[in-house]
């Protein structure tokens, strides 16, 4: 392969006049803080559309002598997740280029998830279904498919190698998710069901022994009220399956930090504060047996304009429930954040996401036990929103790589915790109670009051669904 090595810390910065990164704040914190990004392989070897291809050393022929165009095409400017894996022909490890050891300059994707993230987390190609079923497809000849056993690695590869060439941390997402499980897991016994779950941890979990060193290990098992969903896993296995993922992935690699990673269970109070139990006891209990668990995950996949169940916790809120998971002798992790915007109006969605990035992550910091912010994406060219919510622009970065309004209470919140700081920053009060010396409520100057009649907003339609086991992801779950 061609010479893929880091720059130096020190000129990570895109903008030396628009003040420090991400990572290098995250550097000067007191304790180590993950500031990461979910990952997506594609743009992250091939160039936009608008982005120049350019070399390092000279440019690129194929046999006939014409310049290979690496560029993603012009149909997939601001496409969402472009989960899709990265062509033969389009990926810079099986090119002439590298093979001929030379360079291809990185996609403008890769210099920013570099400069400003100090850790990656594999988005979407590390599923259980994208693994063996989903992508990259069937084999040669295949009718739609059955790949059971047979995994194609190659994308997650990509973006692993690539993040620990940069010096980054490696989250694997995810080993155990209903909604990403390979449809023919239903047509088994529970006997075979639990073999090939146990099958695909281990082999999952061993190919990345000593790249990947934690791992989202089950996602989402709980339904809105806090029981345990009944999906396929419950189904087949009943509820001991959660423990067994835990212990199997524990076996799989003994050095592992293994974590359990759930939505909607950020905040200890309020409208979700049925799941948010939940989600602590389950945890309880399973370190009270014994069960290999080291950390939480809370998703943070808010909508600021959300009622109802939509709505965001506050941050006094979220620091109470991220202590009660500390006193488990847990680590806790804001683990796929992203705050979409679109349902408020204009004027209101900077001074909204912005407050809700800084003051909740302000809050979060201000635990012990909190280690990590991970972004669920970085720019709003590539999110999985536009795909499964609706066009919004969630994340920190726009379209065009520029950092946002909400960058920087990002990056004031992560400040708090470096030399000058003070913790919980200027959120104060709020850390403490829901409302300030004057009585305004935390986000007063966005937050959507709650509908008068549950028929009013479809978000808070309080008997639309019954929730008790209900295992839908959550963007099919009204608010």
């Amino acid at each position: 392969m061609g010479d893929f090595s880091p720059p130096p810390l020190d000129s990570l910065a895109i903008d030396e006049g628009d003040g420090p990164t991400l990572r290098q704040v995250a550097e000067r914190c007191c304790k180590r803080i993950d500031i990461g990004a979910a990952a997506l392989p594609k743009p992250l070897m091939m160039p936009d559309w608008d982005e120049e291809d350019e070399h390092d050393d000279g440019d690129d022929a194929d046999e006939g002598g014409r310049r290979r165009d690496f560029r993603l095409p012009p149909a997939e400017k601001i496409s969402g997740a472009t989960v899709e894996s990265v062509p033969p022909d389009h990926d810079p490890y099986s090119s002439g280029s590298v093979r001929n050891g030379r360079r291809r300059r990185e996609t403008r994707y890769a210099r920013t998830l570099s400069s400003e993230f100090n850790a990656v987390v594999v988005e979407h190609h590390l599923k259980w279904a994208p693994l063996c079923h989903a992508l990259p497809g069937p084999l040669p000849s295949e009718a739609p498919t059955d790949r059971l056993g047979r995994y194609d690695f190659h994308s997650s590869d990509l973006v692993v190698d690539w993040a620990i060439r940069h010096g980054m941390k490696v989250k694997g997402h995810v080993l155990a998710w209903h909604v990403t499980t390979p449809p023919f897991v239903r047509d088994m016994d529970a006997d075979e069901v639990r073999e090939q779950l146990r099958r695909h941890i281990m082999t999952t979990v061993g190919h990345f022994r000593g790249r990947i060193g934690m791992w989202d290990v089950v996602n989402e098992s709980l339904a809105p009220d806090g029981t345990l969903a009944d999906n396929v896993f419950l189904q087949k296995l009943g509820p001991g399956y959660i423990e067994d993922c835990f212990r199997w992935a524990h076996e799989a690699d003994p050095s592992a930090f293994l974590i359990y990673n759930d939505n909607k269970v950020e905040g200890m109070y309020g409208s979700n504060a049925a799941k948010s139990e939940g989600f602590y006891n389950l945890l309880r209990d399973m370190k009270r047996r014994g069960v290999p668990v080291h950390g939480a995950g809370v998703q943070a996949h808010f909508n600021a304009g959300g009622t109802g169940r939509g709505r965001p916790p506050t941050p006094r809120s979220v620091k109470a429930q991220i202590r009660r998971l500390g006193d488990l002798g847990l680590k806790v992790n804001i683990s796929e954040m992203d705050v979409r915007v679109s349902k408020l109006p204009p004027n209101l969605q900077q001074i909204a996401q912005r407050q809700i990035y800084h003051d909740i992550i302000a809050a979060a910091l201000s635990e012990p036990s909190f280690d990590g912010i991970w972004l669920w994406g970085f720019t709003d060219r590539h999110t999985w929103v536009s795909h499964f919510y609706y066009d919004d622009q969630p994340l920190v970065f726009d379209e065009e790589y520029g950092r946002k309004d909400c960058y920087y209470g990002l990056r004031e919140a992560l400040e708090t915790l470096t030399v000058g700081g003070t913790v919980g920053g200027d959120v104060g009060h709020y850390l403490e109670s829901d409302f300030d010396d004057k009585g305004n409520a935390w986000g007063y100057l966005w937050m959507r009051p709650e509908p008068p009649s549950e028929d009013d907003d479809k978000g808070a339609k309080k008997g639309a669904t019954n929730v008790r086991g209900d295992s839908r992801p959550d963007w099919l779950q009204s608010e």
